[in-house]
């Protein structure tokens, strides 16, 4: 195959005696008594020769021109005698104030160059053109100062302009502007030319240019303000400090005539009463008819010579450095719509679109009556604003800060050290601008404070442009006073944390008397503080979830503004909120996952022997009756049953997450979330989209859960387990089938009890025995469920004795003291054996104990008061007798995940949230969510079925 590479070679690489070639993109020789153009694309003769003809390229043909001739006309076609020397170039050269002439008026080529001096008397005052080609009127300040065109001594000459010798002129300029981000301090060419040029005719003159010029070199040395300076700001500040008499423009003290206006004043707080003492005089709304919503910006722009440029637009994207559609940049000034444009830009393009800086004086247009517009200036905050000792603008101090008017985008001027000719050393670019609007604090008609414009340079030291870039930002933020909405946080998390206290005593107390024990220790301390951990994060989550949905609520659906969103830095402490509401959740989460893994539980088996068989008896050779043995499959099924009920839940985690997901991503209520004023779920591709907030974010998100986890225990609650399947209410009707009652300990006297005694004294039957019965049960044929007679009441809350526990652990430490076999074929027959007789030892002290065989060990049973019900605790303690609460509302389920369905929902929210916050993802935050919910659940079936096959002796791998 053929290659198609061709060598890279520049203009600047061919060297003096050949050319660039356009066609070819490559150098070429030029012919005998050539040289390179300027170009670089053309040859051109060497001094002393004549073009005889010419095609473009090396298409020259060169004569040498003869030794009475030896200068070449400027356009190179002629041999012409010069009187008085030879350029460089074979060029015919005249002193300074006259101009050379090679041809008469009619045209004809003169055989010898004239060179003829300007008439610089009264009548002319005339002097050469910087080309030297014709005369022209020279420049009126010297005519005004010397009558001629002669700036002598003792006059002052600079900056092409004469100045007469005087008192009260303004000091000589230092032409240094300091690159202080650098440490580098440069002579600028501009500033040396100009500076006291524009200074003096300012002075003098009241020329408004030279003002104009004079504040532009002010403002591109950082307003650098010193009374001992003379720099450019120094000299701005004597002459406006000197031309008190002439007034004030507009009735503002701070711009004088003929003067730009460049400071607001340095008295210590005049900050703050420029930005809070006036309001805007425009009312903004979102809704309705007489909605404004754009703010008019208008800029005053000017060049670095003080020539008034136009008015400019910033909808025109003037300010917005980034490119992006015209759609997106305009949006950066629809009012409550937060903007933020950043990027990297090369330096190269930045040398190549800003040759020129532009100044700008901002404002902002708006309707003043009578159909008359008008115009509110717009302060500057200048970030790198070079003053004295007593101003500083950085901190949220204004009373520190100096406020300016003019600023630029990018100068690429006063960088340039020798020749204004040649490329900048230094550039100083204007990389983050911010315009902020502040709402006026306790507003209902959408009243603002003067907007602000705080700008930060940054000062890049150029090496190579085409390699060095530079991050710039734009933005537009809107914020109000959030001091009264912080104090009324700060409030409600007193006034619930101290109640999430005392609850979370009584929470304690609640648990001493459950664990019998009256002694205040470590772990009732350690008790407490988990206690207190839950209760707090619960008050954490309701501050968080109550200020996200008042923010959605209040900023998106008002129609005057009267809310602004919190600033991301004003969001932090909102973070923080919700990070210590998560980590205490998880905390209890923990604990609560830890108390229903380790509770004590065992299966009381009703069923009695029917009848008698014969039994070998082993080593005896003979046979004996014994009692018929009774199942243990039904002890199986009821396990299994608990074994699965144990991670139920009150709702669907996997369609509450998927229904979150779909709701923000499919519908589109995240685009609630994004700070601009719209309420619409729907955004266009073309359009701006404003950056997240993280409370809004976050109260979208947990509004969705919530009112989707509301309408899923709803729909579970009235209709699924009503007419489908209601697995807590199906397994205690299992245990009385089964004849079968569940006696746990959650607490170490507290506890539950499920009263599954079958009413038909056996469920060890057939089918048509099991229908008969159940038959007979529908028609009322039998007697009731319930533990007390003609009562249905099957579960209990329990709070046993103490002497009842110490008895119950006797038994128990058999049972726990080996647990179930390895394997069922080699498993040893003394231990099987003796967990056999514990299991049997349990059933019978249990079983007997329900039925009152031990006196000393009896118990009652009572309703609850009202006010233990509320507050989750018991009143008596069981001294002598156990207690059995009445329980209608199946609270045995607090062991399990359906009675703590409030805790997994705040835990899964959070979770969500603390995810989504980190990632701004609510993808990610969906999966890992859902993830988290199965590896929990996993950890939960398992130690849980550990725990199960542990303390009621039900072999593991029986437990499915």
């Amino acid at each position: 195959a053929r290659g198609f590479s061709v060598p890279l070679q520049r203009p600047a690489d061919c060297g003096a005696d050949r050319y660039f070639d356009s066609s070819r993109l490559a150098c070429a020789p030029c012919g005998a008594h050539q040289r390179q153009s300027a170009g670089g694309s053309s040859c051109v003769c060497e001094p002393g020769y004549r073009m005889v003809s010419s095609n473009g390229g090396f298409s020259v043909t060169c004569e040498k021109c003869p030794e009475n001739m030896s200068g070449v006309t400027q356009d190179g076609w002629n041999c012409i005698t010069c009187p008085k020397g030879l350029t460089s170039k074979g060029n015919c050269e005249c002193p300074n104030n006259e101009i050379l002439v090679e041809r008469s008026i009619d045209g004809i080529l003169l055989n010898e160059a004239l060179c003829l001096h300007c008439n610089g008397s009264e009548q002319s005052f005339s002097a050469s053109d910087p080309s030297g080609s014709r005369c022209v009127r020279c420049e009126k300040t010297f005519i005004q100062v010397s009558k001629s065109c002669d700036c002598n001594s003792p006059n002052i000459l600079t900056g092409g302009l004469c100045f007469l010798t005087r008192e009260g002129l303004p000091p000589k300029g230092v032409a240094t502007v300091r690159f202080a981000q650098l440490g580098l301090t440069l002579t600028s060419a501009w500033f040396l030319k100009n500076l006291q040029s524009s200074a003096f005719a300012c002075w003098l003159y009241s020329n408004l240019t030279a003002c104009q010029a004079l504040g532009n070199m002010c403002v591109m040395n950082m307003n650098s303000l010193s009374s001992s300076s003379s720099d450019a700001c120094g000299l701005f500040q004597y002459i406006f400090v000197s031309t008190a008499r002439v007034g004030i423009v507009h009735s503002i003290p701070y711009w004088r005539h003929n003067l730009p206006w460049l400071y607001y004043g340095d008295q210590p707080g005049l900050a703050s009463q420029v930005l809070e003492k006036n309001h805007f005089p425009t009312a903004f709304s979102f809704k309705g008819t007489d909605k404004d919503v754009k703010l008019q910006f208008l800029a005053a722009s000017f060049d670095a010579a003080g020539n008034f440029l136009k008015w400019q637009s910033l909808e025109g994207g003037i300010l917005q450095l980034c490119p992006d559609t015209q759609t997106k940049l305009n949006a950066a000034f629809a009012f409550g719509t937060t903007y933020q444009q950043s990027c990297k830009i090369s330096v190269s393009k930045i040398l190549l679109d800003f040759a020129n800086p532009v100044f700008y004086d901002l404002f902002l247009e708006y309707n003043g009556g009578n159909g008359q517009q008008r115009l509110w200036a717009v302060p500057v905050l200048n970030l790198n604003l070079q003053y004295n000792e007593k101003f500083v603008n950085q901190g949220s101090n204004m009373n520190n800060w100096l406020l300016t008017r003019r600023f630029f985008l990018v100068d690429t001027l006063s960088g340039k050290e020798n020749d204004l000719g040649k490329p900048p050393r230094v550039i100083r670019i204007a990389s983050k601008i911010t315009i902020s609007i502040r709402l006026v604090s306790h507003t209902q008609r959408g009243t603002i404070y003067p907007p602000l414009i705080t700008v930060a340079y940054t000062d890049v030291l150029i090496q190579n442009p085409e390699t060095q870039s530079v991050m710039v930002s734009f933005a537009v933020s809107y914020e109000m006073n959030q001091s009264e909405a912080q104090i009324q946080t700060d409030i409600a998390l007193g006034v619930l944390g101290g109640l999430a206290v005392l609850w979370s005593l009584l929470k304690t107390a609640g648990w001493k008397r459950r664990t019998g024990s009256s002694i205040i220790d470590l772990q009732t301390v350690f008790k407490f503080l988990l206690f207190y951990a839950g209760d707090l994060a619960n008050v954490f989550f309701i501050i968080t979830v109550g200020t996200g949905i008042y923010w959605l609520v209040f900023f998106k659906a008002q129609q005057f503004v009267s809310v602004l969103l919190p600033l991301p830095s004003q969001e932090e402490d909102f973070v923080t909120y919700i990070a210590c509401a998560f980590s205490l959740k998880a905390l209890q989460f923990l604990h609560l996952l830890v108390s229903q893994v380790t509770i004590d539980i065992f299966f009381i088996d009703w069923e009695r022997p029917k009848g008698k068989v014969l039994k070998a008896v082993e080593g005896e050779g003979v046979t004996k009756s014994a009692a018929a043995p009774v199942s243990i499959w039904r002890t199986y099924f009821i396990a299994n049953e608990w074994n699965e009920i144990q991670t139920v839940r009150k709702i669907n985690p996997l369609f509450q997450v998927l229904a979150v997901l779909f709701f923000l991503e499919v519908v589109g209520f995240s685009n609630l979330a994004l700070m601009d004023a719209s309420s619409s779920l729907t955004r266009s591709s073309e359009s701006y989209v404003a950056p997240w907030s993280r409370i809004l974010r976050f109260g979208v998100s947990a509004a969705l859960w919530v009112a989707i986890a509301i309408l899923q225990a709803t729909f579970f609650a009235v209709f699924y387990e009503r007419f489908v399947e209601d697995k807590i209410s199906q397994f205690v009707d299992l245990c009385c089938v089964s004849n079968i009652s569940v006696f746990l300990l959650s607490h170490n006297c507290f506890g539950h009890y499920i009263h599954g005694r079958s009413v038909h004294g056996h469920a060890d039957t057939n089918m048509e025995e099991m229908n008969m019965n159940l038959k007979r049960e529908a028609e009322n044929l039998c007697s009731q469920r319930g533990l007390l007679p003609n009562t249905d009441g099957q579960t209990f809350q329990i709070s046993i004795s103490r002497k009842m526990r110490l008895h119950y652990d006797w038994i128990h430490e058999t049972l726990t003291r080996k647990r179930g076999p390895a394997r069922l074929l080699d498993s040893s027959a003394n231990i099987f054996e003796q967990s056999t007789r514990a299991y049997n030892a349990m059933n019978k002290f249990l079983s007997s104990f329900i039925d009152h065989v031990h006196k000393e060990m009896d118990y009652i049973v009572k309703d609850k008061l009202l006010l233990e019900r509320i507050l989750g605790m018991e009143f008596m303690e069981p001294i002598d007798r156990s207690i059995f609460y009445n329980d209608e509302g199946h609270s045995f389920s607090d062991v399990l995940y359906y009675g703590n369905e409030t805790t997994l929902l705040i835990f899964d929210i959070l979770f969500f949230s603390v995810v989504d916050l980190a990632s701004q993802s609510f993808v990610l935050a969906a999966i890992l969510t859902y993830l988290q919910q199965e590896i929990f659940r996993f950890i939960r079936n398992t130690l849980g079925q550990k725990n199960l096959a542990s303390k009621t002796l039900v072999d593991q791998r029986f437990l499915i």
